[in-house]
């Protein structure tokens, strides 16, 4: 699997390299009247190890507070090199995300000198960055984007990748269990067909696996009492599923000629082990799946039957399976999924669209060509979904297949966590 992994990487980076890569580049915006672009020129750290935003004089540095607090914008302000109290002036900065999500953070002055936002910076810290600031009568405004967690991949690119999206809905997650177990005939829809006196077996008219229906004759045997011939019939329509006479032999009194099963429909004798027994119980869905070809159909759990299986020492859970075809054959190995529970979740993704970024769990969202890493906290699971508790809305366009690509090219075209 990781062999084929880094294969798929290595096509998506020469796919992209071939049409001019995936960018993490932005057109800045045109010059406006009283406004710089903070990319025109190398980024400048300030005293604080935030970027530096000046014009005529007037600086002010910003950064993402981030030493222990949830992270939040921090201004210093000062004029020709020298500090000017946080009283001197007002900061605004308008982010700008993936998809035109817009936020305001507004910057108020703090006793230490500083201004600050009370609202949280969400990461990713992916955006394009409005600067509005007003010092000593003076309105300035910077932008520049600030792109972390992002790439660019042409559709054409996407989809010879295999890259597929989906959006984001409400679902489904399921507490099921795998088990596996073993198809037997129902009881009572078994027939052990005797001679009601014994005598020499004089016809047999049925083979092992001929269907027969209640009331035809399978063999005939002559009576030691009588000398004459009487027939032996089945009691139940059905399958031959054993023949124990040939002809010329001496049928005892009550022992079996035949066996005749009804299996048009069959028991599903399931196994299970441990804590699992506990929270299982009649009336759930199972789905039961043929080993041989991986057929599968639905039916319900009827019981979990008091005792335990001497041999594995597991709980036995029995649900009944049509058969109208004959397809089921008793005595046949099957897995089976047991949904013991259903619980309805706002918003899931299958898992497969799971990633690490980090130390986050991410899912990668599409907006046009854009892919960008999106942080999500995670709730309950199962075998195919995961609820997602914070980090998308309700329609994102979510990568659910090779998300992986996603995070190579990402990783190579090394977005940053630049502030």
């Amino acid at each position: 699997m990781k062999i084929r992994m880094l294969v798929g990487a290595t096509a998506l980076t020469l796919l992209l390299a071939a049409c001019g890569g995936a960018s993490t580049e932005t057109t800045p915006h045109d010059h406006e009247e009283g406004e710089a672009h903070a990319e025109a020129e190398a980024i400048r750290e300030g005293a604080h190890g935030g970027r530096l935003l000046e014009q005529d004089g007037l600086i002010v540095e910003l950064a993402i507070a981030e030493d222990g607090t949830p992270p939040k914008y921090r201004a210093w302000l000062s004029r020709d090199g020298k500090p000017l109290p946080p009283t001197a002036g007002r900061v605004e900065v308008t982010l700008t995300r993936l998809g035109g999500i817009v936020e305001r953070h507004a910057l108020t002055p703090q006793r230490d000198g500083s201004l600050m936002a009370s609202t949280v910076v969400g990461e990713p810290h992916s955006f394009d960055v409005e600067v509005s600031a007003r010092i000593d009568g003076r309105t300035m405004r910077w932008r520049y984007p600030n792109y972390e967690g992002r790439t660019t991949i042409a559709a054409d690119i996407a989809r010879t990748s295999g890259i597929r999206v989906a959006p984001v809905a409400a679902g489904v997650i399921a507490d099921e269990h795998e088990v596996q177990g073993l198809l037997t005939p129902v009881e009572g829809r078994i027939a052990r067909v005797a001679a009601r006196f014994p005598g020499p077996v004089r016809r047999l008219t049925a083979n092992v696996g001929d269907r027969v229906r209640a009331g035809q004759t399978l063999a005939v045997v002559e009576s030691n009492l009588s000398l004459t011939d009487y027939p032996v019939t089945s009691p139940l329509s059905g399958v031959v599923l054993a023949r124990n006479a040939s002809v010329g032999t001496v049928a005892i009194e009550g022992a079996p000629l035949y066996e005749v099963a009804d299996l048009s429909s069959l028991w599903v004798d399931l196994h299970i082990f441990g804590a699992d027994a506990q929270h299982i119980r009649p009336g759930v869905p199972v789905t039961v799946t043929r080993m041989s070809d991986g057929i599968s159909a639905e039916t319900t759990l009827e019981r979990v039957l008091p005792g335990t299986a001497t041999a594995s020492q597991s709980t036995v859970a029995r649900a009944t399976l049509a058969n109208a075809d004959g397809l089921w054959r008793p005595g046949s190995a099957v897995k089976a999924r047991i949904t013991a529970d259903r619980q309805a979740a706002a918003l899931v993704v299958p898992l497969a669209a799971l990633q690490t970024f980090r130390d986050w769990d991410v899912v990668f969202i599409r907006v046009g060509d854009a892919y960008e890493v999106r942080p999500v906290a995670l709730g309950k699971r199962d075998a195919a979904r995961v609820e997602v508790l914070s980090g998308l809305r309700a329609g994102d366009q979510v990568v659910v297949e090779q998300s992986y690509l996603v995070k190579a090219d990402i990783e190579k075209s090394g977005a940053s966590h630049d502030h």
